[in-house]
Formats: structure tokens, C-alpha cells, sequence
């Protein structure tokens, strides 16, 4: 038997390559989106100039990209922006007092969201009402179609409601489906930072850039 301690890298399991490889595909295939990109910087650029708010929505781990979305744009792009899922006691008693379906409709009606604002929907699905998957995302969506704001995202499937609701929406390429959740996911991240970092959103340096 091998000790431990002597076996060879090289004899590991290679699920750890195999995923990164996954990484370097769908990075490779998500140059190709590059113009649907640079129509949501434009039309983030839009919002700014017109004095229009951005809310991202989004659940589970993009929740959580959405989370630190809201201080990037804010911080470094000048975009006043927000997450209903950053106030834990609204999202919890919205949840609980008028259901889960509309938590995100009913924050936006509250915020007197209208046509000159914007929401930015982090999604791995996009949404899927006759599945009963992230209903309070579509419900939103059509809140928004409805009053005329525009519709931007970053998701994991053409096919899902956010994604057929703009053309403004990033699909991230999934190029193996057992991987889907985690490659949308981290790739959500991926594109923010692009969006922050891009030449025509970014108004402020990164700390560690403005050491230099």
C-alpha cells in the first residue's frame, strides 16, 4: 500500500483539471456574448446619466453575488443600486406574511420603481413559472416589462423566463450540465467585475490598482 505521504500528484483523481477545464471553455465560449455585454454597459451608462436606480435580484448564491454587486456599483461606478435580499427582516417577513412569490415585486412597488430604473437579475434558470422555479424572479421581470425598465441579467439558460424577456441578458455557456449551478454562478461574478472594472462605468480605482 502507498504511504500517504509519498503518493504522486500525478495519481490523484483529476475532477480538480477537469473542472478547471470546464472554466477555460466556458470563458472561451463566453467571448462570444461580448456584444451583449457591451449593450448592458451601455445601457447601465444610460441609467447613470438619466439618474435611475439599479436593483439586482436574485436567490440562493446569487443572492450572494448580488450582495457584493450592489457595493461595486455603487463604490466604483457612482450607480445607485440595491439588493432586497441585503435586508434580511424585510425579505424574512415579506416571506412569511405574503409569500415567496412576491418579494421582490412587492420591494419594487415599495422602492415607487418606474421606467427611468433598471433590474439586474442574477439567475442560474432565469425563472420558470410553470415549474415553480425562482417565481418571485418572473414576477418581477413582468413588474418591470410592465412599467417599462429595462431588464439586464446574467444567467446559466437561454431557455428561462429572464432570458426571454430581454436582449439584454448575459448567458453564461454551460458546457457541462452537471456543472451548470456553479460555473453560472461563478461566471455572475466574473462579468460583474468586468462591468465594474469596464472603461465606461468605472469612475474610481480599486484599492491594491491605486497602490501602484
Amino acid at each position: 500500500m502507498n504511504n500517504p505521504k509519498t503518493t504522486s500528484l500525478s495519481s490523484l483523481p483529476s475532477f480538480s483539471s477537469d473542472y478547471f477545464q470546464e472554466v477555460i471553455r466556458t470563458a472561451n465560449e463566453l467571448i462570444q456574448a461580448s456584444p451583449v455585454v457591451e449593450a448592458v454597459v451601455s445601457t447601465l451608462d444610460d441609467l447613470r446619466s438619466r439618474g435611475g436606480r439599479l436593483f439586482f435580484l436574485g436567490v440562493g448564491g446569487s443572492a450572494g453575488n448580488c450582495g457584493h454587486a450592489v457595493n461595486d456599483f455603487r463604490k466604483l461606478c457612482g450607480i445607485e443600486t440595491y439588493a432586497p435580499t441585503d435586508n434580511v427582516s424585510e425579505l424574512t417577513a415579506r416571506t412569511n406574511d405574503e409569500g415567496w412569490d412576491t418579494i421582490f415585486i412587492e420591494w419594487l412597488k415599495t422602492s415607487k420603481f418606474s421606467s427611468k430604473d433598471a433590474i439586474f437579475v442574477l439567475s442560474v434558470g432565469g425563472g420558470d413559472l410553470e415549474r415553480n422555479v425562482s417565481p418571485n424572479i418572473v414576477r418581477a421581470v413582468m413588474f418591470a416589462k410592465e412599467v417599462g425598465a429595462d431588464i439586464l441579467g446574467i444567467v446559466g439558460r437561454a431557455d428561462g423566463f429572464t432570458a426571454k424577456s430581454s436582449e439584454k441578458v448575459i448567458v453564461i455557456p454551460i458546457v457541462n450540465d452537471a456543472h451548470r449551478t456553479p460555473h453560472s454562478e461563478s461566471f455572475q461574478s466574473v462579468v460583474l467585475h468586468l462591468l465594474v472594472s469596464h472603461p465606461t462605468l468605472k469612475n474610481k480605482s480599486t484599492k491594491w490598482e491605486s497602490l501602484r
